[in-house]
This record gives C-alpha cells, structure tokens and sequence, in this order.
C-alpha cells in the first residue's frame, strides 16, 4: 500500500496519506476541509541514505 503526498489547492498544505485501493477518491485536506487536493509527484528514499553512526562523514571514492 503506497503512501501519496497531496498538496492542498486551497491553503498550500502538504500532507501524506496512504492509498489502499486504487478506486479511492482523494482525500480533503486535513487543515482546511477543501475537497479539492493535487498528487504530488514525490520520489522514494533509497535505503541507507544516512547513518547517525557514521558522524556525517562521507567516505573518500577511492579513485585515483
């Protein structure tokens, strides 16, 4: 079950939800009420991205 980002045509808030079914209408907004919200086109993280551990240190290439 994915989770979309909607964008709020009235107030401009951005919120998540998540899809279950694909006949499903779109949500109202959860700060205003208005009906009418926009999918947002939102990537997916990749795992691993960041590590607390690593100390925000990145790793030299190694190229040469």
């Amino acid at each position: 079950m994915p989770i979309f980002e909607y964008a709020c045509s009235h107030c401009g808030h951005v919120f998540e939800k998540l899809v279950l079914t694909r006949n499903q209408d779109l949500p109202e907004c959860p700060k205003c009420g208005w009906k009418r919200v926009e999918q947002k086109f939102s990537a997916f993280a990749t795992v691993g991205a960041t590590s607390k551990s690593a100390g925000g240190v990145c790793a030299p290439s190694g190229g040469g």
